[in-house]
């Protein structure tokens, strides 16, 4: 199912062109327009799904197998030395287009792309209660 007025239905069903690095009955991988570094693609299911929450089982199994193999084929293309492989889900986590993808960015040493955190410590009480609340969903 698509959604009207989204814009990566539109260019995930070729209603609007984008350079497409592949493409099957459920999914187009394309160059991000705004890319994080050269070669950043997106992998767009044909089909709206909001976020990680509703895309079915064996198309969350197919993205992910998919990025494996465009990440390979395009570290050959890039030459580059390593891959983030991106999905945010909601606006906290820094979704901004309301329809699944996940992003596929080359990575370089020293390259400046700003895709890390300072790690923090888990701390025994946070551990405990995550633990416990999660066995009971």
């Amino acid at each position: 199912m698509k959604m009207k007025d989204c814009i990566f239905c539109k260019i995930a069903n070729g209603e609007i062109p984008a350079a497409t690095l592949y493409e099957d009955q459920d999914f187009r991988v394309i160059l991000d327009l705004g890319p994080a570094s050269k070669g950043h693609a997106l992998i767009l299911p044909k089909a709206h799904f909001e976020n990680l929450y509703e895309l079915p089982d064996d198309l969350a199994g197919k993205a992910l197998i998919l990025a494996k193999e465009v990440t390979k084929k395009m570290k050959k293309v890039l030459n580059c030395d390593g891959y983030n492989v991106v999905q945010n889900n909601g606006t906290a986590a820094g979704q901004t287009v309301f329809h699944f993808h996940m992003h596929l960015i080359p990575r370089n040493e020293n390259d400046g792309v700003g895709i890390t955190w300072e790690p923090g410590t888990l701390k025994p009480e946070d551990r405990d209660e995550i633990l416990e609340k999660f066995s009971q969903v």
